[in-house]
């Protein structure tokens, strides 16, 4: 594919520059508020670690160094390590927003005493207090709320999260997307309304699906400044389509959650089985969704199939 710069107002121009294969749209709550029905069914589909293939690198090789440093934990690599990777990819915290995970990778080091006695581990009071406010976790709510308040810990968390997006940007190798996920969205295109559905940053978003023109097969692609996933589905599809009509496809807990929370159908993309989730629902989930949505049993197959992969104590414990 031939790669063409864009520039976007999201980024300064320094870091604006990159590939993509047509303009892209910045998408508004007024997106989702005027969101207009095309047809009988809605599926919101998550994006990282359900689309892309992002969370392992992305998170081993950028978010997790990055807490590191930043807050000069070196002499607990291993701990902050484990606990990090317990909370963004192996226990039922994974596809927490960054703010949200960081804030519980803190929590879990300050209960674990090899790790709380051997570095100044920072206190995330101020963090879990802005996480629970109930606004939406995004760079400029918590600049805003360090601001505020003069929370150091929320300056400090806002500055790494500013490098952590301008060192992806630079320097996160392409994700691809997982084999079967681009026959999947057609098919979906042409069958139901579809949105994207993320708590992944804009500047991250955008660019993954308007790199391999992805996003032609979706209407909006709503990331954490447009508030909560519960808060995009509520804003596009409840009332508009029947619940057993809307669909959440996601590889995280908070995205069965989301689910529940809107009574609508969930369909897991199960972590280290990603292409055969795919396949699965092209075989015989999506048949099932559009003839009526999932039967309880079905549902509850796939919840436990999915809620086994990961589990809610910590290894070390």
């Amino acid at each position: 594919m031939r790669q063409m710069p864009f520039y976007s107002s999201m980024l300064d121009p320094p870091q604006a520059a990159t590939y993509c294969s047509f303009c892209m749209k910045e998408y508004t709550k007024d997106d989702l508020i005027n969101f207009l029905p095309s047809f009988n069914t809605f599926v919101g589909i998550d994006s990282d670690g359900c689309v892309f293939d992002t969370m392992e690198i992305k998170q081993k090789d950028f978010f997790h160094p990055h807490i590191i440093r930043h807050w000069r934990l070196g002499a607990i690599e291993p701990q902050v390590r484990a606990a990090a990777e317990f909370v963004y990819l192996y226990s039922t915290y994974r596809g927490l927003n960054r703010f949200l995970g960081l804030c519980k990778t803190f929590e879990l080091l300050q209960d674990w005493p090899e790790a709380r006695d051997n570095a100044d581990l920072p206190d995330p009071a101020d963090l879990r207090v802005y996480c629970d406010s109930g606004l939406p976790l995004s760079n400029s709510t918590i600049l805003a709320e360090a601001e505020r308040t003069g929370s150091k810990l929320l300056a400090e968390a806002y500055a790494w999260s500013m490098e952590l997006n301008a060192d992806i940007d630079r320097n996160m190798p392409v994700p691809p997307p997982f084999p079967g996920v681009e026959k999947a969205l057609r098919r979906i295109q042409d069958n139901s309304d579809a949105i994207v559905i993320s708590q992944t940053q804009a500047v991250a978003l955008l660019k993954d699906w308007y790199r391999d023109d992805l996003a032609r097969y979706v209407s909006v692609i709503a990331g954490p400044e447009l508030g909560s996933k519960v808060d995009h589905f509520t804003m596009s599809a409840v009332n508009r389509y029947p619940a057993n009509a809307i669909l959440m496809i996601g590889d995280a807990p908070g995205d069965m959650a989301t689910a529940q929370a809107i009574g609508c159908n969930f369909y897991p993309i199960n972590p280290g089985r990603e292409v055969q989730s795919w396949q699965r629902f092209m075989d015989e989930a999506y048949s099932r969704f559009l003839a009526g949505g999932f039967s309880e049993d079905y549902q509850v197959q796939l919840e436990m199939e999915f809620k086994a992969l990961l589990p809610h104590t910590p290894p070390w414990k």
